[in-house]
């Protein structure tokens, strides 16, 4: 499937393509820790902590760098309150509202149909 690229940058965008420019947002976000960090986020603006209280089993590292690049994809902001301590925010943008929907959806789908998958291991 290839459909039209509204910024004039490409001719098209085809994620099957291997040079695809499609291929790192896709990549950003069928990551694991990216699909829950933005199903966390639904919800409104929450700093570090509640992020990864949410997401069990996430090291601070990998989370930092989770956010870092769904920030610079523009999915999240990162919002900075001058204060002792540091009172750090983040917050879905509308892009990463847009994103946040399929995304629910595949989340939902995992938990309803992971009974009749194969078993996986983690």
């Amino acid at each position: 499937m290839s459909t039209s690229c509204t910024t004039g940058q490409h001719a098209h965008h085809d994620v099957y393509a291997a040079q695809c420019p499609c291929r790192p947002m896709l990549d950003l976000l069928a990551n694991k820790w990216s699909a829950l960090a933005i199903g966390a986020l639904e919800e409104g603006p929450q700093r570090f902590g509640a992020v990864q209280r949410s997401l069990q089993g996430v090291s601070p590292k990998v989370l930092t760098q989770t956010l870092r690049r769904l920030e610079v994809a523009g999915l999240v902001d990162r919002t900075v309150y001058p204060a002792v301590p540091l009172h750090v925010e983040y917050a879905l943008t509308a892009l990463g509202h847009s994103a946040a929907v399929p995304l629910g959806l595949l989340r939902a789908w995992v938990e309803e149909n992971l009974d009749a998958t194969t078993a996986l291991t983690p």
